[in-house]
């Protein structure tokens, strides 16, 4: 039994919500002490090029993506998550310091991608934790406070990362951040994990899912899962996301638009540094709003922010309106991040949280590479405009669908 806290800030959360924002800040820290450097390291050490680089990326990110729907499921057919939120955030620690003794750029793509299915088992079952270890009205403010906690480590981590290297090289660094990691896959021996008391309706609907199940199950072993096993609504803001992170330009691109428009490499790492400071402020009362008020209006305000931010950036030629701009996104980036989440599962079922999770996960990551090769194509073959132009299209598409979505939901 996981007792819950209740004074402050932490009301209606128990201590597997802190320890799991403790275990993220540990292994962002560690994360963000080599992923910022493996480019460089790629292309400097290993005589890669940029195409590489892509390769390594979009194979990592795919394969991640590609489990966790299926851990997610199965976490929810043991009725156990903590296995996979352990060996998840294990396998990636052990990966780590691999990074100092890869030669070739061949090992760094298996090592990536090794390392990515760490997180691909690991983050669907332990956002399902997050939701099963607070109060129902306070999901927001859960998820809210383990996104904050993992964009502190990112800070620390992106800091750490520029003041190491010159002084110890790609390597050492590479060695030094397997610390952190190590720490972070301690800290997950003191997770619980949660036996949910169903109430009659949550009996009712699993008693639905499973019949369902069993017309579409043969055997006991076999793995099925079904997109159509899913609440409607649930599939329609999972459509919903995918045609927004089709324009989700990321950083990276904003990061190149800083460059263009006369930032310094040194500069642009302060504008990244600068992104997960404002991130890591607004993100936990961006939760709490959404706990008060609902998720829709708040996912509303992402969406359209982003729209706005990417026609700013047609038209940003300034070194303040681009500092204006990543302050901007950082905004933009807590209003959606752990509100998602929590939207996520207030529209799933309370025994297919994990799988529900896991399609949102996948769906989302699945999206990102075909979304990176769109605005990388459009900013190559036509302008970097016409890259935000997009970005700025599919954002508008995502919120006016979403607001259907969101009075239909609220009836």
């Amino acid at each position: 039994m996981v007792s819950k806290l209740e004074r402050g800030l932490f009301k209606g959360l128990t201590s597997n919500v802190i320890i799991l924002g403790l275990v993220s800040l540990f292994t962002d820290l560690s994360s963000q002490m080599v992923f910022p450097l493996l480019p460089l390291f790629l292309t400097t050490a290993l005589g890669a090029n940029a195409t590489i680089v892509g390769l390594v990326e979009g194979s990592a990110e795919s394969t991640a993506s590609l489990l966790k729907v299926f851990s997610g499921y199965w976490s929810d057919k043991i009725r156990k998550r903590k296995p996979f939120v352990l060996g998840g955030y294990g396998i990636s620690a052990l990966m780590k310091p691999l990074f100092a003794f890869a030669y070739i750029w061949q090992n760094v793509v298996v090592i990536r991608v090794i390392e990515r299915i760490g997180k691909g088992i690991r983050t669907a079952p332990r956002d399902a934790i997050v939701a099963e270890s607070c109060d129902s009205n306070v999901k927001g403010k859960a998820y809210g406070i383990q996104r904050a906690m993992d964009g502190v480590g990112s800070i620390l981590g992106a800091i750490m990362a520029f003041v190491l290297f010159p002084l110890y090289g790609f390597r050492n660094t590479f060695l030094i951040s397997s610390i952190p990691a190590f720490i972070a896959v301690g800290l997950i021996f003191f997770v619980k994990e949660v036996k949910e008391k169903e109430s009659k309706e949550s009996k009712e609907s699993k008693e639905i899912h499973t019949n369902n199940r069993r017309k579409e199950v043969k055997s006991h072993k076999s793995l099925k899962i079904s997109f159509r096993g899913l609440p409607k609504k649930l599939r329609y803001f999972l459509l919903i996301s995918v045609i927004f992170t089709l324009g989700n330009v990321g950083y990276a691109f904003l990061l190149l638009r800083a460059i263009d428009i006369g930032f310094n490499v040194s500069m642009a790492i302060f504008l990244y540094v600068l992104f997960y400071i404002v991130y890591t402020v607004f993100i936990v009362p961006c939760g709490i709003i959404s706990d008060r008020i609902g998720r829709g209006p708040v996912l509303l305000t992402g969406y359209f922010l982003f729209g706005l931010l990417c026609l700013g950036l047609v038209v940003v030629s300034s070194l303040p309106g681009i500092i204006l701009v990543f302050v901007i996104y950082g905004v933009f980036f807590a209003l959606t991040d752990g509100v998602q989440r929590a939207f996520v599962v207030d529209l799933s079922p309370s025994h297919l949280k994990g799988t529900s999770l896991g399609t949102f996960h996948t769906s989302i990551g699945l999206t990102a590479l075909p979304a990176g090769i769109i605005a990388g194509s459009l900013w190559t073959s036509l302008s970097p405009e016409a890259t935000f132009l997009f970005g700025s299209a599919t954002s508008f598409v995502a919120g006016f669908l979403f607001l259907w979505l969101f009075y239909s939901y609220k009836e």
